[in-house]
């Protein structure tokens, strides 16, 4: 199931909807429609959150309620709504040099070590980073010339995770969506990247969350960036170091995770960096992140001065 938040009609109120190719379907207007009570909720689930902190079972009843006749009043062109971030993370919790050649290409241009991480590399960013489909990433160049990218895929957390061992990790997952790790290079501040990566628009998210029950195995996704539509980055989760078991058990043995928490699992090699000369994002740039199954989540880079 492909979950969306999104406004429609100059409403600036926030509707969940599960997106089937280039239809949203409304979920509250779905469930009156058939009566339907939501474990965990009872009412239809208003917002992504909403459903993240309701019992497991509510997935599947939404599932259950897209095998009957989805009435035209639920129905809305894709091309007639606005996607928003699918929700509003407590914490997103960053992992750096998590593919080996961006290990190799970070030690060649941002002097990380060359050596692989023997531990997940962490780092946060604070949920005021956070910006939607097709919203502005800020250039304020009064901060950074050099403003890059980074596609990553996103963990969101579903239930909460504390000492979690890796073989039960998973269990733990509501979903992926995808997050662009944005970055202001020359804003790391004696090796801490919180400045560097945790300025406001320095999250795109979205555009929409896959439920975990729809992705087999998260370690086989196809991912990509363009900027103006030049492949910049391609990869596959399949080379991530430390995979998400891995890194949820990590995280957790120190650090509660929370229903609603995003893990960004990495980026793989061809970031603005890594290029000669290098490439960095300026106003006026389109930045495209795509992982397979989720979608791309496509924002402007807009001057913020």
């Amino acid at each position: 199931m492909l979950l969306v938040s999104y406004t429609r009609d100059g409403d600036e109120a926030r509707r969940l909807g599960i997106q089937r190719d280039d239809t949203v379907i409304d979920i509250a207007t779905l469930t009156a429609e058939y009566g339907a009570v939501v474990p965990g909720l009872g009412a239809a689930p208003a917002t992504v959150l909403d459903l993240v902190h309701a019992a497991p079972e509510a997935v599947a009843t939404l599932t259950e309620l897209l095998t009957r006749p989805v009435p035209e009043a639920a129905r809305h062109p894709l091309a007639e709504v606005t996607l928003k971030a699918p929700l509003r993370p407590g914490k997103i919790v960053g992992v750096g040099l998590n593919y080996t050649e961006h290990v190799a290409e970070s030690a060649r241009t941002l002097d990380t070590d060359k050596e692989l991480p023997q531990r997940p590399v962490l780092f946060s960013k604070p949920a005021t980073a956070v910006t939607g489909p097709g919203e502005p990433i800020w250039h304020d160049g009064d901060l950074t010339a050099q403003l890059d990218w980074e596609c990553e895929l996103a963990v969101v957390i579903g239930r909460t995770a504390k000492r979690v061992r890796p073989e039960d990790a998973l269990d733990h997952v509501f979903g992926y969506s995808i997050v662009n790790d944005i970055s202001a290079r020359d804003q790391r501040r004696s090796g801490q990247w919180f400045y560097s990566k945790g300025q406001d628009s320095y999250a795109p998210f979205g555009p929409a969350v896959r439920t975990a029950d729809d992705v087999p195995n998260p370690h086989t996704l196809d991912l990509s960036l363009r900027v103006n539509g030049e492949v910049k980055q391609k990869g596959n989760t399949r080379h991530m170091l430390f995979r998400i078991p891995e890194l949820i058990a990590d995280i957790s043995a120190g650090m509660t995770l929370e229903p609603g928490d995003v893990i960004a699992t990495g980026s793989p090699a061809g970031v603005g960096a890594s290029f000669t000369p290098q490439q960095f994002l300026t106003p006026g740039d389109i930045v495209e992140a795509t992982v397979e199954s989720i979608g791309t989540l496509r924002n402007p880079v807009v001057d913020a001065r």
